[in-house]
């Protein structure tokens, strides 16, 4: 047995007894990771919305040929 599975055999009976399973909060780490993500999302988006101000897109006309109704899937019988 490593050193470290021992610490942990030893430590998890301590925890057990101040362990309340109904008062579990995420605490100031999940906050943080919450909050960075946050912030990622926030930056992406306004990046996003920066790129797709930039971009000028105009559509092919249509060849003089398509003007017409639609072409049919097969031959008609």
């Amino acid at each position: 047995m490593s050193a470290m599975q021992a610490a942990v055999t030893q430590l998890v009976p301590l925890a057990a007894d101040t362990f309340d399973k109904n008062k579990v909060t995420p605490g100031l780490l999940g906050f943080i990771v919450f909050a960075a993500l946050a912030l990622g999302v926030w930056g992406l988006m306004k990046s996003m919305s920066k790129h797709m101000g930039r971009v000028d897109f105009e559509e092919a006309p249509e060849p003089a040929g398509a003007t017409g109704a639609p072409a049919a899937d097969g031959p008609k019988a």
